[in-house]
């Protein structure tokens, strides 16, 4: 992955400051109407009806580990359902997943609102677990390469799933996939605050804006946030 050097990219035209912040408030606008249609749903997305989940399990350090147990106690839990490519090393494993999952490094905020974050990984616990340390990540680690197929209920992995604990009752109460996963990736709502953006192909930006070249989410062969692990040879 590479992007043209910002001294040779276009940029935007220069006007006076007044102009500026003219321009920048009616935009400011349409960014709070934004806002709060984000409000409108997901104030609609906590209306959800839920639906009672089997007795599943998933597989963990201490062996296989019953899906109510993953809560950790807490009363809510996200799940990251992450791919896996049997057998391949760290460099081909998928740089989607990657990208998602390398963000929640920071689950206090979560834990204070009686949420527990885990990932729930294609792959068998003893091929992915070595993975996860490599990656140096916090979150609880399980797989469900053979839990019953009622937990990813016919969806390819790449999703995210949320659950409701009452008791020993576990309840499925959300779920996304495609865009919908970009709610854990920090990175692309940092980027999108910049005048170049993501610098992806399919964004609508000006002609000269640099653009990325080669896979957005590898570098050099690597999924791009392998690169500050210890072991990776550095570029």
């Amino acid at each position: 992955m590479t992007a043209t050097p910002a001294s040779s990219a276009a940029a935007p035209p220069v006007v006076d400051r007044e102009t500026w912040l003219r321009e920048r408030n009616e935009l400011l606008v349409r960014e709070k109407a934004h806002t709060r249609e984000g409000d409108a749903i997901a104030a609609a997305r906590r209306r959800l009806p839920m639906t009672l989940m089997p007795t599943v399990t998933v597989r963990g350090p201490g062996g296989d580990t019953p899906l109510v147990e993953v809560f950790e106690g807490r009363r809510m839990l996200i799940a990251y359902f992450h791919m896996w490519h049997d057998g391949k090393p760290y460099e081909h494993q998928c740089e989607g997943c990657t990208f998602s999952t390398c963000h929640m490094q920071m689950l206090d905020y979560l834990h204070a609102r009686d949420v527990t974050y885990a990932v729930f990984c294609q792959g068998s616990y003893d091929e992915s677990a070595p993975f996860a340390e490599f990656m140096g990540y916090r979150f609880p680690w399980h797989s469900a390469k053979d839990s019953d197929p009622a937990l990813a209920d016919g969806r390819a992995f790449g999703f995210i799933a949320c659950y409701l604990r009452d008791g020993d009752e576990v309840y499925e109460t959300y779920w996304t996939t495609g865009r919908g996963v970009e709610a854990l990736m920090t990175t692309y709502h940092a980027l999108d605050l910049t005048v170049y953006g993501r610098q992806e192909n399919w964004e609508n930006s000006p002609e000269g804006w640099p653009r990325v070249t080669g896979h957005p989410w590898r570098l050099d062969g690597r999924p791009t946030a392998q690169w500050s692990r210890p072991g990776v040879a550095p570029r």
